[in-house]
Protein backbone atom coordinates (compact mmCIF):
# COMPACT_ATOMS: atom_id res chain seq x y z
CA UNK A 1 0.00 0.00 0.00
CA UNK A 2 2.75 2.42 0.46
CA UNK A 3 5.40 1.41 -2.26
CA UNK A 4 3.02 0.16 -5.64
CA UNK A 5 4.32 -1.31 -8.03
CA UNK A 6 1.84 -1.54 -11.55
CA UNK A 7 4.27 -3.46 -13.59
CA UNK A 8 5.32 -0.42 -15.20
CA UNK A 9 5.85 2.30 -12.54
CA UNK A 10 6.74 2.92 -8.66
CA UNK A 11 4.70 4.89 -6.80
CA UNK A 12 4.96 6.38 -3.38
CA UNK A 13 3.18 9.14 -1.58
CA UNK A 14 5.52 11.55 0.23
CA UNK A 15 5.07 13.83 3.51
CA UNK A 16 6.81 17.11 2.75
CA UNK A 17 6.96 20.38 4.61
CA UNK A 18 4.85 21.85 2.10
CA UNK A 19 1.91 18.86 2.12
CA UNK A 20 2.23 15.45 0.81
CA UNK A 21 3.28 14.89 -2.94
CA UNK A 22 2.71 11.53 -5.04
CA UNK A 23 6.57 10.43 -6.67
CA UNK A 24 6.39 8.48 -9.75
CA UNK A 25 9.39 6.76 -10.99
CA UNK A 26 9.39 4.82 -14.27
CA UNK A 27 12.25 3.73 -16.91
CA UNK A 28 12.78 4.36 -20.32
CA UNK A 29 14.75 2.47 -22.61
CA UNK A 30 16.26 5.17 -25.24
CA UNK A 31 19.93 5.18 -25.68
CA UNK A 32 20.67 2.95 -22.75
CA UNK A 33 18.42 3.52 -19.62
CA UNK A 34 16.96 5.89 -17.28
CA UNK A 35 14.77 6.93 -14.72
CA UNK A 36 12.14 9.09 -15.14
CA UNK A 37 10.56 10.67 -12.01
CA UNK A 38 7.93 13.02 -11.53
CA UNK A 39 5.99 14.18 -8.55
CA UNK A 40 2.17 15.40 -8.41
CA UNK A 41 0.32 17.35 -5.99
CA UNK A 42 -3.20 18.05 -7.42
CA UNK A 43 -4.12 21.75 -8.10
CA UNK A 44 -0.31 23.08 -6.99
CA UNK A 45 2.37 23.59 -9.31
CA UNK A 46 5.49 21.21 -7.38
CA UNK A 47 8.23 23.97 -5.84
CA UNK A 48 11.58 23.71 -6.85
CA UNK A 49 12.25 22.46 -3.38
CA UNK A 50 9.72 19.54 -4.29
CA UNK A 51 11.49 18.46 -7.13
CA UNK A 52 14.64 18.73 -5.18
CA UNK A 53 13.18 16.52 -2.42
CA UNK A 54 11.96 14.10 -4.63
CA UNK A 55 15.11 13.61 -6.65
CA UNK A 56 16.89 12.94 -3.31
CA UNK A 57 14.23 10.80 -1.89
CA UNK A 58 14.48 8.50 -5.31
CA UNK A 59 18.34 8.55 -5.40
CA UNK A 60 18.45 7.33 -1.96
CA UNK A 61 15.17 4.88 -1.92
CA UNK A 62 17.04 3.48 -5.03
CA UNK A 63 20.50 3.51 -4.30
CA UNK A 64 21.35 5.38 -7.68
CA UNK A 65 24.31 6.93 -6.15
CA UNK A 66 26.16 3.52 -4.76
CA UNK A 67 28.71 2.58 -7.00
CA UNK A 68 28.68 -1.83 -7.08
CA UNK A 69 32.22 -2.75 -8.82
CA UNK A 70 33.59 -3.78 -5.22
CA UNK A 71 31.17 -6.07 -4.92
CA UNK A 72 31.20 -7.15 -7.92
CA UNK A 73 35.28 -7.88 -7.78
CA UNK A 74 35.03 -9.18 -4.17
CA UNK A 75 32.08 -11.70 -6.09
CA UNK A 76 34.19 -12.96 -8.41
CA UNK A 77 36.66 -14.67 -5.68
CA UNK A 78 33.68 -16.21 -4.28
CA UNK A 79 31.58 -19.26 -6.73
CA UNK A 80 28.53 -19.05 -4.31
CA UNK A 81 28.21 -15.35 -4.30
CA UNK A 82 29.55 -15.19 -7.49
CA UNK A 83 26.00 -16.70 -8.70
CA UNK A 84 23.92 -14.49 -6.78
CA UNK A 85 25.41 -11.84 -7.92
CA UNK A 86 25.14 -12.85 -11.44
CA UNK A 87 21.48 -13.78 -10.78
CA UNK A 88 20.80 -10.01 -10.02
CA UNK A 89 22.96 -8.05 -11.35
CA UNK A 90 22.28 -4.52 -11.65
CA UNK A 91 20.72 -4.31 -8.02
CA UNK A 92 21.15 -1.60 -6.08
CA UNK A 93 20.47 -1.34 -2.01
CA UNK A 94 17.29 -0.09 -1.61
CA UNK A 95 17.03 1.70 1.55
CA UNK A 96 14.08 4.05 3.21
CA UNK A 97 13.35 7.74 2.85
CA UNK A 98 14.43 8.59 6.33
CA UNK A 99 16.06 6.47 9.53
CA UNK A 100 12.50 7.22 11.40
CA UNK A 101 10.77 5.13 9.21
CA UNK A 102 13.09 2.40 9.05
CA UNK A 103 12.90 1.98 12.73
CA UNK A 104 9.09 2.04 12.43
CA UNK A 105 9.33 -1.03 9.67
CA UNK A 106 11.71 -2.54 11.82
CA UNK A 107 9.51 -2.77 15.27
CA UNK A 108 6.73 -3.82 12.95
CA UNK A 109 8.76 -7.26 11.56
CA UNK A 110 10.17 -8.02 15.22
CA UNK A 111 9.70 -11.79 15.54
CA UNK A 112 7.48 -12.12 12.28
CA UNK A 113 7.62 -13.07 8.78
CA UNK A 114 8.00 -10.35 6.41
CA UNK A 115 4.71 -10.60 5.12
CA UNK A 116 2.84 -10.55 8.33
CA UNK A 117 5.04 -7.20 8.98
CA UNK A 118 4.15 -5.83 5.87
CA UNK A 119 0.20 -6.41 6.42
CA UNK A 120 0.63 -4.14 9.95
CA UNK A 121 2.38 -1.83 7.97
CA UNK A 122 -0.42 -1.28 5.13
CA UNK A 123 -2.81 -1.19 8.48
CA UNK A 124 -0.42 1.56 10.19
CA UNK A 125 -0.54 3.66 6.84
CA UNK A 126 -4.04 3.31 6.11
CA UNK A 127 -5.09 4.28 9.63
CA UNK A 128 -2.48 7.13 10.41
CA UNK A 129 -0.74 7.87 7.11
CA UNK A 130 -1.98 10.74 5.22
CA UNK A 131 -3.89 10.30 2.69
CA UNK A 132 -4.61 13.36 -0.78
CA UNK A 133 -8.23 13.87 -1.86
CA UNK A 134 -8.15 11.97 -5.68
CA UNK A 135 -5.61 9.40 -4.35
CA UNK A 136 -5.97 5.66 -2.64
CA UNK A 137 -2.77 5.88 -1.77
CA UNK A 138 -1.61 6.94 1.86
CA UNK A 139 1.22 8.61 2.85
CA UNK A 140 3.83 6.40 5.86
CA UNK A 141 2.97 7.96 8.96
CA UNK A 142 5.48 10.53 10.46
CA UNK A 143 6.71 10.93 14.10
CA UNK A 144 3.55 13.32 14.79
CA UNK A 145 1.08 11.06 14.04
CA UNK A 146 2.64 8.51 15.72
CA UNK A 147 3.12 10.13 18.86
CA UNK A 148 -0.57 11.13 18.78
CA UNK A 149 -1.70 7.76 18.29
CA UNK A 150 -3.13 5.80 21.49
CA UNK A 151 -1.79 2.60 21.91
CA UNK A 152 -4.98 0.94 22.22
CA UNK A 153 -5.93 2.45 18.43
CA UNK A 154 -2.74 0.62 17.57
CA UNK A 155 -3.43 -2.90 19.31
CA UNK A 156 -6.61 -3.16 17.07
CA UNK A 157 -4.18 -3.03 14.10
CA UNK A 158 -2.92 -6.20 15.16
CA UNK A 159 0.18 -4.64 16.98
CA UNK A 160 1.36 -5.97 20.46
CA UNK A 161 1.14 -3.94 23.81
CA UNK A 162 4.63 -3.64 23.53
CA UNK A 163 5.09 -2.81 19.93
CA UNK A 164 2.36 -0.52 20.64
CA UNK A 165 4.14 1.44 22.85
CA UNK A 166 7.25 1.43 21.60
CA UNK A 167 5.88 2.91 18.27
CA UNK A 168 3.79 5.65 20.33
CA UNK A 169 7.60 6.70 22.34
CA UNK A 170 9.73 7.24 19.14
CA UNK A 171 7.08 9.20 17.51
CA UNK A 172 7.06 11.47 20.83
CA UNK A 173 11.24 11.31 21.02
CA UNK A 174 11.45 12.39 17.81
CA UNK A 175 8.78 15.64 17.47
CA UNK A 176 9.87 16.34 21.39
CA UNK A 177 13.74 16.69 19.62
CA UNK A 178 14.68 14.35 22.59
CA UNK A 179 16.74 12.50 20.07
CA UNK A 180 17.27 13.07 15.80
CA UNK A 181 17.54 9.83 13.98
CA UNK A 182 18.87 11.48 11.08
CA UNK A 183 21.74 13.25 12.72
CA UNK A 184 22.88 9.23 12.88
CA UNK A 185 24.18 10.03 9.74
CA UNK A 186 27.14 11.11 10.75
CA UNK A 187 27.82 8.48 13.26
CA UNK A 188 30.11 5.65 12.83
CA UNK A 189 28.53 1.70 13.44
CA UNK A 190 28.91 1.55 16.82
CA UNK A 191 27.82 4.91 18.11
CA UNK A 192 24.82 4.32 15.68
CA UNK A 193 24.05 0.77 16.88
CA UNK A 194 24.02 1.88 21.02
CA UNK A 195 22.08 4.86 20.36
CA UNK A 196 19.20 2.82 18.75
CA UNK A 197 19.48 0.25 21.64
CA UNK A 198 18.98 3.01 23.93
CA UNK A 199 15.84 3.64 22.90
CA UNK A 200 12.93 1.48 24.32
CA UNK A 201 11.60 -2.04 22.49
CA UNK A 202 14.92 -1.69 20.16
CA UNK A 203 17.15 -4.46 20.15
CA UNK A 204 20.11 -5.64 18.56
CA UNK A 205 18.25 -6.94 15.25
CA UNK A 206 16.22 -3.97 14.81
CA UNK A 207 19.45 -1.10 15.35
CA UNK A 208 21.21 -3.57 12.98
CA UNK A 209 18.14 -3.60 10.49
CA UNK A 210 18.24 0.02 10.84
CA UNK A 211 21.66 0.49 10.23
CA UNK A 212 21.46 -1.27 7.56
CA UNK A 213 18.20 -0.24 5.65
CA UNK A 214 17.90 3.29 7.25
CA UNK A 215 21.71 4.79 7.52
CA UNK A 216 22.76 2.77 4.57
CA UNK A 217 25.02 0.86 6.18
CA UNK A 218 25.98 -1.58 3.38
CA UNK A 219 28.80 -3.61 5.42
CA UNK A 220 25.99 -4.87 8.15
CA UNK A 221 24.31 -8.08 7.33
CA UNK A 222 21.80 -8.61 10.63
CA UNK A 223 23.24 -11.43 12.93
CA UNK A 224 19.92 -12.30 14.27
CA UNK A 225 18.13 -11.93 11.23
CA UNK A 226 16.07 -15.88 10.86
CA UNK A 227 15.60 -15.63 7.49
CA UNK A 228 19.31 -14.66 6.68
CA UNK A 229 20.52 -17.55 8.73
CA UNK A 230 18.48 -20.02 6.74
CA UNK A 231 19.41 -18.23 3.48
CA UNK A 232 23.06 -17.86 5.00
CA UNK A 233 22.42 -22.29 5.79
CA UNK A 234 21.45 -22.94 2.21
CA UNK A 235 23.82 -20.91 0.61
CA UNK A 236 27.14 -20.75 2.07
CA UNK A 237 26.70 -23.91 4.69
CA UNK A 238 26.14 -22.28 7.79
CA UNK A 239 25.69 -24.57 10.37
CA UNK A 240 22.08 -25.57 11.58
CA UNK A 241 23.27 -24.44 15.56
CA UNK A 242 24.94 -21.35 14.50
CA UNK A 243 24.20 -18.06 16.11
CA UNK A 244 24.65 -14.32 16.15
CA UNK A 245 28.75 -14.65 16.51
CA UNK A 246 28.80 -17.30 14.11
CA UNK A 247 27.16 -14.83 11.23
CA UNK A 248 28.94 -12.02 11.99
CA UNK A 249 32.28 -13.89 11.47
CA UNK A 250 30.50 -15.27 7.78
CA UNK A 251 30.14 -11.66 7.09
CA UNK A 252 33.27 -10.93 8.21
CA UNK A 253 34.55 -12.64 4.83
CA UNK A 254 32.41 -9.71 2.63
CA UNK A 255 33.87 -6.83 4.53
CA UNK A 256 32.14 -4.35 3.99
CA UNK A 257 29.67 -5.44 1.67
CA UNK A 258 27.47 -8.17 4.23
CA UNK A 259 24.62 -5.77 3.62
CA UNK A 260 24.42 -6.33 -0.11
CA UNK A 261 24.73 -10.43 0.52
CA UNK A 262 21.93 -10.04 2.52
CA UNK A 263 20.25 -8.15 -0.34
CA UNK A 264 20.79 -10.49 -2.81
CA UNK A 265 19.82 -13.45 -0.35
CA UNK A 266 16.68 -12.03 0.15
CA UNK A 267 16.03 -11.48 -3.44
CA UNK A 268 17.09 -15.11 -4.32
CA UNK A 269 14.44 -16.05 -1.92
CA UNK A 270 11.63 -14.14 -3.31
CA UNK A 271 12.72 -15.33 -6.99
CA UNK A 272 12.29 -18.78 -5.62
CA UNK A 273 8.39 -17.76 -4.56
CA UNK A 274 7.73 -16.31 -7.77
CA UNK A 275 7.87 -13.10 -6.56
CA UNK A 276 10.30 -11.41 -9.00
CA UNK A 277 12.40 -12.73 -11.60
CA UNK A 278 15.82 -12.88 -11.94
CA UNK A 279 18.25 -11.50 -14.77
CA UNK A 280 17.59 -13.27 -18.39
CA UNK A 281 19.93 -16.18 -18.95
CA UNK A 282 21.08 -16.64 -15.56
Amino acid sequence: MIDCWNGQAWQRMLQTADGPMELTVTQEQKEGLRLLASVDRPGIEPSSAMLAEAERTVIRMLGLDIRMDGFYALAKRDQRLSLLARKFIGMRPPRFPSTFEALVNAVACQQLSLTVGIHLLNRLAFHFGVTPPMSGVPAFPGAQQLADADPAALRTLGFSGAKAKTLVSLGQKVTSNEIDLEALEHSDDHVARDTLIGLPGIGRWSAEYTLLRGLGRLEILPGDDVGARNNLRRHFNLASDSGYDAVIALSREWWPYGGLVYFHLLLNRLADEGCLEPCAGI
